[in-house]
């Protein structure tokens, strides 16, 4: 069934968002910009889990998840181990969120019209999928360029 192909694709990159954030050598560089990029990797990371914890944890999961997004773009110097945190709670959400979806569920309109027009929940999902590993590319050329300089 596709939940599960979704779930385990969520997973994998969820646990490779959090090993991006812990391979920083310096865990400074995590919060830095640089010329044309304006997004730090942390806020790319909360931004991730905020965006997962809403659509997913909320919307679907009814988890009672109150976004914020404007913090996820203006806040700074959260510590690598309370973003590390963040991911391992959205990892827990999106998981149980996911097991109890059902291809009904997936078939039916999503809650929102988050992109401006109505859509299934699994087209939805998919669409976040690619807004995760989007960012997950990111934060990845991020550490390389960044960290350490």
């Amino acid at each position: 069934m596709i939940t599960e192909g979704l779930q385990s694709l969520y997973t994998r990159d969820l646990n490779k968002l959090k090993l991006e954030i812990e391979s920083y050598q310096d865990e400074a560089s995590i919060w830095k910009t640089d010329k044309n990029i304006s997004n730090s990797a942390g806020n790319l990371c909360l931004h991730l889990v905020g965006n997962l914890n809403h659509f997913i944890g909320a919307q679907l999961g009814n988890s009672g998840y109150i976004r914020k997004r404007e913090l996820e773009f203006s806040l700074k110097d959260i510590p690598r181990t309370e973003l590390i945190e963040k991911i391992e709670g959205t990892l827990e959400i999106v998981a149980s969120t996911f097991n109890t979806l059902s291809r009904e569920d997936l078939e039916k309109d999503f809650p929102l019209e988050a992109l401006g027009y109505k859509m299934t929940t699994e087209y939805f999902l998919i669409h976040l999928f690619g807004h995760l590993s989007y960012h997950l590319g990111q934060i990845n050329y991020h550490r390389r360029l960044l960290d350490g300089e």
